[in-house]
């Protein structure tokens, strides 16, 4: 597998522009830790079981102090720190908070504004996108991780929240991410496109899938594509990756190269698919096609993957 990033802008995709620095060697020193959290600049993102939560102002604050978001009902015991900002040092923290959307979203101090709107309208820039990113992974997983897969126990944050303990077995858990493999299929001047049910409707896509146990790269994208489309695929090449924190995902773009090329859909993962040639998918971008089908938009990887292809860059 060859891998390239010839061409792509990379910085056009969300979630990308992460600097902080995390201070992984030092998530296990509460006294460094509780020193973070009394500095005056440290903020707390917070997120609900869906939804990030901010105060409400013009121009949006990526967190909030530490006593508002306690106030809030962020738990002291179950912060998850960040990391700092290399420039000026601050702290950042993440908190889940108990209540949900609709008990929130009568306080006009608040603003709920789910990721994926925040990415689509520009709402923060890349340093801030990557981090709230990282915070919406690691809340969403302790959510949903809070007992031991072990023995049942409950289990308690450790290492700032990058591990869970069970006090009873002694389980160690640490968040997830599930690799996915996404990628433009092509036989040089078709590019093959599909439309998943759950997207909206007229967007046709790249296929995409999730990596399984003892899988190269390669395989997934060969294995991927021939169950959703039936099309046989021969050179794969990694192009870019994408942090895609939906929950908590790494998507993997990648081109391969068809040797087939009848479709044929045999499972519930796609609606439709089809071989697109470069005009069609211009009129997609354009917004002219004539069943008014369209591309992802820009924040996805492929988005990238499609105009890459296109302008004969990838």
């Amino acid at each position: 597998m060859q891998a390239s990033a010839a061409g792509l802008l990379p910085m056009e995709m969300s979630f990308l522009g992460n600097t902080l620095d995390r201070q992984s060697t030092r998530r296990g020193d509460q006294s460094y830790l509780s020193g973070l959290l009394n500095k005056p600049d440290t903020q707390v993102v917070l997120s609900t079981d869906t939804t990030l939560v901010f105060p409400a102002a013009e121009t949006l604050a990526i967190g909030h102090g530490l006593s508002a978001a306690k106030a809030l009902g962020a738990d002291p015991d179950e912060l998850v720190f960040l990391g700092l900002r290399p420039e000026t040092g601050q702290a950042l923290f993440a908190a889940t908070l108990p209540q949900s959307d609709e008990d929130l979203e009568t306080q006009a101090d608040l603003r709920l504004v789910n990721l994926r709107t925040l990415a689509l309208q520009h709402l923060f820039p890349p340093q801030d996108l990557g981090p709230l990113a990282q915070a919406r992974a690691l809340v969403h997983w302790h959510r949903t991780h809070r007992f031991c897969s072990r023995c049942g126990e409950k289990s308690f944050m450790a290492e700032a929240g990058y591990r869970r303990d069970c006090p009873v077995c002694g389980g160690q858990h640490f968040p997830r991410t599930d690799p996915c493999v996404i990628m433009l299929i092509t036989d040089g001047e078709r590019a093959l496109l599909g439309r998943p049910a759950r997207l909206p409707e007229g967007i046709y896509t790249t296929l995409a899938g999730f990596m399984e146990p003892g899988e190269t790269v390669e395989q997934a994208v060969r294995r991927e594509t021939l169950e959703e489309s039936g099309i046989r695929v021969g050179d794969v090449r990694l192009i870019a990756n994408q942090p895609w924190p939906f929950p908590a995902n790494l998507m993997m773009g990648c081109t391969g190269m068809a040797i087939s090329s009848e479709i044929e859909i045999e499972d519930d993962e796609l609606e439709a698919c089809k071989w697109c040639d470069r005009e069609e998918v211009r009129q997609m971008m354009a917004d002219t096609h004539p069943e008014g089908h369209r591309i992802p938009p820009s924040i996805s990887i492929a988005y990238e993957l499609i105009t890459g292809w296109l302008d004969k860059r990838i």
